[in-house]
Protein backbone atom coordinates (compact mmCIF):
# COMPACT_ATOMS: atom_id res chain seq x y z
CA UNK A 1 0.00 0.00 0.00
CA UNK A 2 1.71 3.29 -0.54
CA UNK A 3 1.50 5.79 1.42
CA UNK A 4 -1.01 7.24 4.50
CA UNK A 5 -0.95 4.50 6.91
CA UNK A 6 -3.35 1.83 7.13
CA UNK A 7 -7.11 0.82 6.27
CA UNK A 8 -9.79 0.78 9.08
CA UNK A 9 -12.38 -1.78 8.12
CA UNK A 10 -15.70 0.07 9.39
CA UNK A 11 -17.89 -3.13 9.74
CA UNK A 12 -21.58 -2.28 9.67
CA UNK A 13 -24.91 -4.46 9.24
CA UNK A 14 -25.31 -3.35 5.63
CA UNK A 15 -28.53 -1.94 4.36
CA UNK A 16 -30.46 -5.10 4.59
CA UNK A 17 -30.67 -4.86 8.26
CA UNK A 18 -30.98 -1.19 8.08
CA UNK A 19 -34.34 -1.81 5.74
CA UNK A 20 -35.61 -4.39 8.26
CA UNK A 21 -35.56 -1.77 11.49
CA UNK A 22 -37.30 1.26 9.39
CA UNK A 23 -39.98 -1.62 8.44
CA UNK A 24 -40.52 -2.68 12.58
CA UNK A 25 -40.62 0.91 13.40
CA UNK A 26 -43.98 0.93 11.33
CA UNK A 27 -43.75 4.53 10.38
CA UNK A 28 -46.88 6.99 10.19
CA UNK A 29 -48.79 7.73 7.50
CA UNK A 30 -47.84 10.74 5.05
CA UNK A 31 -48.57 14.44 6.56
CA UNK A 32 -51.31 16.55 5.00
CA UNK A 33 -48.73 18.40 2.73
CA UNK A 34 -49.82 18.58 -0.68
CA UNK A 35 -47.43 17.02 -3.02
CA UNK A 36 -46.86 20.23 -5.41
CA UNK A 37 -45.32 22.03 -2.55
CA UNK A 38 -43.40 18.93 -1.52
CA UNK A 39 -41.94 18.97 -5.05
CA UNK A 40 -40.96 22.56 -4.93
CA UNK A 41 -39.37 22.31 -1.42
CA UNK A 42 -37.10 19.27 -3.26
CA UNK A 43 -36.75 20.55 -6.53
CA UNK A 44 -35.18 24.07 -4.78
CA UNK A 45 -33.27 21.37 -2.73
CA UNK A 46 -32.29 18.62 -4.94
CA UNK A 47 -32.55 16.96 -2.16
CA UNK A 48 -35.42 14.28 -0.51
CA UNK A 49 -36.69 15.67 2.71
CA UNK A 50 -37.89 12.77 5.08
CA UNK A 51 -41.71 12.55 6.94
CA UNK A 52 -40.95 13.76 9.98
CA UNK A 53 -40.33 17.09 8.57
CA UNK A 54 -43.70 17.45 7.02
CA UNK A 55 -45.49 16.28 10.46
CA UNK A 56 -43.21 19.08 12.57
CA UNK A 57 -44.06 21.49 10.46
CA UNK A 58 -48.63 20.24 10.53
CA UNK A 59 -47.52 20.11 14.56
CA UNK A 60 -46.28 23.38 14.60
CA UNK A 61 -49.58 24.80 12.51
CA UNK A 62 -51.80 23.25 15.17
CA UNK A 63 -49.42 25.17 17.52
CA UNK A 64 -49.70 29.08 15.59
CA UNK A 65 -52.00 28.64 12.34
CA UNK A 66 -51.24 31.67 11.21
CA UNK A 67 -47.44 31.44 11.65
CA UNK A 68 -46.19 28.15 11.99
CA UNK A 69 -42.43 29.13 11.32
CA UNK A 70 -42.73 31.39 14.71
CA UNK A 71 -44.86 28.79 16.67
CA UNK A 72 -41.83 27.74 18.79
CA UNK A 73 -40.35 31.69 19.10
CA UNK A 74 -41.82 32.41 22.41
CA UNK A 75 -41.11 29.35 24.16
CA UNK A 76 -38.13 27.98 22.94
CA UNK A 77 -36.03 31.19 21.04
CA UNK A 78 -36.68 28.42 17.74
CA UNK A 79 -37.77 29.35 14.12
CA UNK A 80 -38.21 27.15 11.62
CA UNK A 81 -36.08 27.99 8.15
CA UNK A 82 -34.47 26.65 5.40
CA UNK A 83 -36.70 24.50 3.69
CA UNK A 84 -39.44 25.72 5.94
CA UNK A 85 -38.95 28.98 4.36
CA UNK A 86 -40.27 27.14 1.13
CA UNK A 87 -43.43 25.76 2.92
CA UNK A 88 -44.27 29.13 4.43
CA UNK A 89 -43.85 30.52 1.03
CA UNK A 90 -41.23 33.32 2.39
CA UNK A 91 -39.48 32.66 -0.97
CA UNK A 92 -42.57 33.72 -3.40
CA UNK A 93 -41.68 37.32 -1.36
CA UNK A 94 -38.31 37.19 -2.44
CA UNK A 95 -38.16 39.06 -6.42
CA UNK A 96 -35.29 36.68 -7.40
CA UNK A 97 -35.47 33.81 -5.86
CA UNK A 98 -35.18 31.75 -9.08
CA UNK A 99 -31.34 32.37 -8.92
CA UNK A 100 -30.99 31.86 -5.49
CA UNK A 101 -28.95 28.58 -5.05
CA UNK A 102 -30.71 27.01 -1.60
CA UNK A 103 -28.07 25.00 -0.17
CA UNK A 104 -26.78 27.91 0.79
CA UNK A 105 -29.96 29.68 2.51
CA UNK A 106 -28.95 29.15 5.98
CA UNK A 107 -26.03 27.24 5.74
CA UNK A 108 -23.50 28.83 8.39
CA UNK A 109 -19.46 28.67 8.53
CA UNK A 110 -18.99 25.29 9.32
CA UNK A 111 -21.99 23.43 7.78
CA UNK A 112 -20.31 20.46 5.94
CA UNK A 113 -22.34 19.96 2.47
CA UNK A 114 -24.13 17.17 4.37
CA UNK A 115 -25.57 19.14 7.04
CA UNK A 116 -29.37 20.93 6.05
CA UNK A 117 -29.88 23.84 8.59
CA UNK A 118 -34.04 23.60 9.74
CA UNK A 119 -34.03 25.32 12.78
CA UNK A 120 -32.12 28.27 14.53
CA UNK A 121 -32.21 29.42 17.86
CA UNK A 122 -29.67 32.23 19.46
CA UNK A 123 -28.37 33.97 17.23
CA UNK A 124 -24.99 35.17 19.76
CA UNK A 125 -23.88 31.52 19.40
CA UNK A 126 -25.52 31.14 16.04
CA UNK A 127 -27.21 28.02 17.32
CA UNK A 128 -28.80 25.62 14.58
CA UNK A 129 -30.63 22.41 14.03
CA UNK A 130 -30.20 20.34 10.76
CA UNK A 131 -30.51 17.14 9.00
CA UNK A 132 -27.43 15.70 8.12
CA UNK A 133 -27.08 12.61 5.66
CA UNK A 134 -24.24 11.08 4.37
CA UNK A 135 -25.05 11.07 0.79
CA UNK A 136 -27.12 13.37 -1.10
CA UNK A 137 -29.31 10.59 -2.61
CA UNK A 138 -30.18 8.99 0.89
CA UNK A 139 -32.42 10.68 3.84
CA UNK A 140 -31.05 11.81 6.75
CA UNK A 141 -29.44 9.63 9.20
CA UNK A 142 -29.61 11.49 12.10
CA UNK A 143 -30.93 15.82 13.24
CA UNK A 144 -27.12 17.47 14.15
CA UNK A 145 -26.67 20.92 16.17
CA UNK A 146 -24.01 23.09 15.78
CA UNK A 147 -22.85 26.78 17.31
CA UNK A 148 -20.96 28.24 14.81
CA UNK A 149 -19.90 31.33 16.77
CA UNK A 150 -18.35 28.41 18.83
CA UNK A 151 -16.62 25.81 16.56
CA UNK A 152 -17.07 23.19 13.72
CA UNK A 153 -18.42 20.33 16.35
CA UNK A 154 -21.41 18.49 15.32
CA UNK A 155 -24.00 16.74 18.05
CA UNK A 156 -26.10 14.27 17.46
CA UNK A 157 -29.83 14.87 18.28
CA UNK A 158 -31.92 11.88 17.52
CA UNK A 159 -33.16 10.96 14.00
CA UNK A 160 -35.81 13.18 13.60
CA UNK A 161 -36.78 16.84 14.55
CA UNK A 162 -39.04 15.84 17.03
CA UNK A 163 -36.65 14.26 18.94
CA UNK A 164 -34.03 16.79 18.35
CA UNK A 165 -36.60 19.86 19.63
CA UNK A 166 -37.64 17.27 22.46
CA UNK A 167 -33.99 17.32 23.64
CA UNK A 168 -33.21 21.09 23.31
CA UNK A 169 -36.88 21.41 25.51
CA UNK A 170 -35.85 19.16 27.94
CA UNK A 171 -32.37 21.13 28.24
CA UNK A 172 -34.16 24.39 28.65
CA UNK A 173 -36.85 22.81 31.39
CA UNK A 174 -33.15 22.34 33.46
CA UNK A 175 -32.19 26.14 33.17
CA UNK A 176 -35.66 27.89 33.41
CA UNK A 177 -36.70 28.88 36.60
CA UNK A 178 -39.89 31.43 36.28
CA UNK A 179 -42.82 29.46 36.81
CA UNK A 180 -45.04 30.57 33.79
CA UNK A 181 -42.14 29.73 31.68
CA UNK A 182 -41.86 26.16 32.79
CA UNK A 183 -45.51 25.31 32.29
CA UNK A 184 -45.60 26.72 28.95
CA UNK A 185 -42.72 24.42 28.04
CA UNK A 186 -44.24 21.33 30.08
CA UNK A 187 -47.67 21.82 27.84
CA UNK A 188 -45.12 22.03 24.91
CA UNK A 189 -43.57 18.87 25.95
CA UNK A 190 -46.43 17.28 26.36
CA UNK A 191 -48.00 18.02 22.98
CA UNK A 192 -44.92 17.37 21.09
CA UNK A 193 -44.30 14.19 23.09
CA UNK A 194 -47.96 12.47 22.07
CA UNK A 195 -47.80 13.90 18.61
CA UNK A 196 -44.23 11.79 18.16
CA UNK A 197 -46.00 9.03 19.96
CA UNK A 198 -48.67 8.82 17.66
CA UNK A 199 -46.59 9.36 14.56
CA UNK A 200 -44.37 6.73 15.60
CA UNK A 201 -41.31 8.79 15.63
CA UNK A 202 -38.62 7.76 18.42
CA UNK A 203 -37.64 10.23 20.94
CA UNK A 204 -34.24 8.79 21.65
CA UNK A 205 -30.47 10.46 21.05
CA UNK A 206 -29.53 7.47 20.11
CA UNK A 207 -31.65 5.31 17.78
CA UNK A 208 -30.80 1.96 16.48
CA UNK A 209 -30.52 3.08 13.06
CA UNK A 210 -27.94 5.96 14.35
CA UNK A 211 -26.05 3.17 16.34
CA UNK A 212 -25.98 1.07 12.80
CA UNK A 213 -24.51 3.89 11.01
CA UNK A 214 -21.93 4.25 13.85
CA UNK A 215 -20.57 0.33 12.82
CA UNK A 216 -19.84 2.10 9.17
CA UNK A 217 -18.13 5.25 10.14
CA UNK A 218 -14.85 5.49 9.01
CA UNK A 219 -13.59 7.98 10.96
CA UNK A 220 -14.98 10.73 13.14
CA UNK A 221 -13.57 14.45 11.29
CA UNK A 222 -12.98 17.38 13.06
CA UNK A 223 -16.66 18.01 13.23
CA UNK A 224 -17.15 14.68 15.39
CA UNK A 225 -20.26 13.07 13.63
CA UNK A 226 -17.75 11.31 11.28
CA UNK A 227 -18.12 9.90 7.53
CA UNK A 228 -19.01 7.27 5.96
CA UNK A 229 -18.57 6.29 2.57
CA UNK A 230 -18.55 2.62 0.89
CA UNK A 231 -15.60 0.39 2.01
CA UNK A 232 -15.50 -3.24 0.06
CA UNK A 233 -14.90 -6.84 1.37
CA UNK A 234 -11.07 -6.03 0.54
CA UNK A 235 -10.80 -3.08 2.36
CA UNK A 236 -11.10 -0.58 -0.70
CA UNK A 237 -12.60 3.01 -0.29
CA UNK A 238 -10.61 4.43 2.67
CA UNK A 239 -7.37 4.78 4.16
CA UNK A 240 -6.07 6.45 6.98
CA UNK A 241 -4.42 9.78 6.73
CA UNK A 242 -0.57 9.70 8.17
CA UNK A 243 -1.40 12.11 10.74
CA UNK A 244 -3.53 11.75 14.00
CA UNK A 245 -6.66 14.33 14.53
CA UNK A 246 -4.14 16.29 17.58
CA UNK A 247 -1.00 16.38 14.99
CA UNK A 248 -3.00 17.53 11.82
CA UNK A 249 -4.68 20.50 14.40
CA UNK A 250 -1.27 21.54 15.38
CA UNK A 251 -0.11 21.51 11.83
CA UNK A 252 -3.07 24.00 10.93
CA UNK A 253 -1.85 25.53 14.39
CA UNK A 254 1.67 26.28 12.68
CA UNK A 255 0.56 27.55 9.63
CA UNK A 256 -1.94 30.10 10.58
CA UNK A 257 0.27 31.61 13.17
CA UNK A 258 3.43 31.40 11.05
CA UNK A 259 5.04 34.89 11.57
CA UNK A 260 5.62 35.03 7.52
CA UNK A 261 4.57 34.13 3.72
CA UNK A 262 7.58 32.13 3.72
CA UNK A 263 7.29 30.69 7.26
CA UNK A 264 3.74 29.68 6.25
CA UNK A 265 4.91 28.21 2.82
CA UNK A 266 6.99 25.65 4.84
CA UNK A 267 4.79 24.66 7.60
CA UNK A 268 2.03 23.90 4.81
CA UNK A 269 4.56 21.07 3.51
CA UNK A 270 2.97 18.35 5.83
CA UNK A 271 -0.49 19.20 4.13
CA UNK A 272 1.20 18.83 0.68
CA UNK A 273 2.75 15.56 1.55
CA UNK A 274 -0.87 14.03 2.31
CA UNK A 275 -2.24 15.25 -0.58
CA UNK A 276 0.22 13.20 -2.74
CA UNK A 277 -0.81 10.45 -0.29
CA UNK A 278 -4.25 11.89 -0.98
CA UNK A 279 -3.78 11.37 -5.15
CA UNK A 280 -2.62 7.40 -4.49
CA UNK A 281 -5.34 6.71 -2.66
CA UNK A 282 -7.79 8.24 -5.42
CA UNK A 283 -6.17 6.13 -8.09
CA UNK A 284 -6.08 3.12 -5.46
CA UNK A 285 -9.98 4.02 -4.80
CA UNK A 286 -9.52 4.68 -1.54
CA UNK A 287 -11.65 8.16 -1.95
CA UNK A 288 -12.49 8.69 1.80
CA UNK A 289 -8.98 9.65 2.29
CA UNK A 290 -9.58 13.07 0.73
CA UNK A 291 -12.45 13.45 1.93
CA UNK A 292 -11.21 13.32 5.49
CA UNK A 293 -8.31 15.89 5.16
CA UNK A 294 -10.62 18.26 2.84
CA UNK A 295 -13.15 18.14 5.49
CA UNK A 296 -10.52 18.67 8.65
CA UNK A 297 -8.92 21.36 6.75
CA UNK A 298 -12.70 23.08 6.05
CA UNK A 299 -13.69 22.71 9.73
CA UNK A 300 -10.57 24.06 10.38
CA UNK A 301 -11.95 26.98 9.09
CA UNK A 302 -8.72 29.31 8.20
CA UNK A 303 -9.11 31.25 5.33
CA UNK A 304 -5.21 29.30 4.42
CA UNK A 305 -7.37 26.28 3.88
CA UNK A 306 -9.77 27.33 1.53
CA UNK A 307 -7.56 26.72 -1.67
CA UNK A 308 -6.58 23.22 -0.39
CA UNK A 309 -10.81 21.87 0.74
CA UNK A 310 -12.04 23.55 -2.70
CA UNK A 311 -9.26 21.01 -4.70
CA UNK A 312 -9.91 18.05 -2.09
CA UNK A 313 -13.60 18.14 -1.23
CA UNK A 314 -15.16 18.61 -4.91
CA UNK A 315 -13.04 16.14 -6.42
CA UNK A 316 -14.06 13.45 -3.02
CA UNK A 317 -17.70 14.07 -3.74
CA UNK A 318 -17.33 13.61 -7.53
CA UNK A 319 -15.74 10.44 -7.02
CA UNK A 320 -18.10 9.24 -4.46
CA UNK A 321 -20.91 10.33 -6.68
CA UNK A 322 -22.30 12.57 -4.13
CA UNK A 323 -22.16 15.22 -7.29
CA UNK A 324 -24.46 17.58 -5.42
CA UNK A 325 -21.98 17.83 -2.65
CA UNK A 326 -19.59 18.90 -4.32
CA UNK A 327 -21.47 21.54 -5.97
CA UNK A 328 -22.59 22.73 -2.53
CA UNK A 329 -19.11 23.03 -1.00
CA UNK A 330 -17.97 24.75 -4.04
CA UNK A 331 -20.74 27.44 -3.93
CA UNK A 332 -19.78 27.39 -0.37
CA UNK A 333 -15.84 28.32 -0.23
CA UNK A 334 -16.62 30.82 -3.09
CA UNK A 335 -18.78 33.10 -0.58
CA UNK A 336 -17.90 31.39 3.03
CA UNK A 337 -19.79 33.98 4.71
CA UNK A 338 -20.15 34.11 9.24
CA UNK A 339 -22.74 36.63 8.54
CA UNK A 340 -25.34 36.85 5.77
CA UNK A 341 -26.48 32.97 6.05
CA UNK A 342 -30.32 34.22 5.36
CA UNK A 343 -30.83 33.89 1.43
CA UNK A 344 -34.12 35.05 1.63
CA UNK A 345 -33.08 38.81 3.60
CA UNK A 346 -34.43 41.76 1.54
Amino acid sequence: MVGGGGKRRPGGDGPQCEKAVAMKKGKCCEAAVPSDLRKEVESHYRLSLPEDFYHFWMFCEGLAPEQPADSLSASLGLRLVGPYDILAGKHKMKKKSASLNFNLHWRFYYDPPEFQTIIIGDCKTEFHMGYFRDSPDELPVFVGTNEAKKNCIIVQNGDNVFAAVKLFLMKKLKEVTDKKKTSLLKTIDEKLTEAARELGFSLEQRTVKMKQRDKKVVTKTFHGAGLVVPVDKNDVGYRELPETDASLRRICRTIVEAPSDAERLKAFAPVQEMMTYVQFANDECDYGMGLELGMDLFCHGSHYFHKVAGQLLPLAYNLLKRNLFAEIIEAHLADRSREDVDQLAA
